[in-house]
């Protein structure tokens, strides 16, 4: 039912800045939260940022805290990733997700649509 689609990946060198975007196709009635998540090479993936429906409340994982801002624009069920000072190990797949059943982010447990991932490379 509910597609996600990330876009805004590509090649940046360390220092740089990034803006990721994820659209859902289909609009919903429930107030979701959203969130991105990353799998680098070799390694599991891990938790970013997440944003309440409102907007109101963000979480950020240690590592990108200060550099990283996620943001929303319900009108349009999509979310961003402002990525600035890059570094080499933010290198990875960035997966967009929805959790339709709670309006603030609860865990990645509590996501129930997942992108299909746009790569982020940052050289050095």
């Amino acid at each position: 039912q509910v597609q996600l689609v990330e876009s805004g990946g590509g090649l940046v060198q360390a220092g740089g800045s990034l803006r990721l975007s994820c659209a859902a196709s289909v609009r919903t009635f429930s107030r979701y939260a959203m969130g991105w998540f990353r799998q680098a090479p070799g390694k599991e993936r891990e938790f970013v940022a997440a944003i309440s429906w409102s907007g109101g409340n963000t979480y950020y994982a240690d590592s990108v805290k200060g550099r990283f801002t996620i943001s929303r624009t319900n009108a349009k069920n999509t979310v961003y990733l402002q990525m600035n000072s890059l570094k080499p190990e933010d290198t990875a797949v960035y997966y967009c997700a929805l959790d339709q059943d709670h309006s603030d982010y609860v865990g990645a447990h509590g996501m129930d649509y997942w992108g299909k991932g746009t790569l982020v490379t940052v050289s050095s």
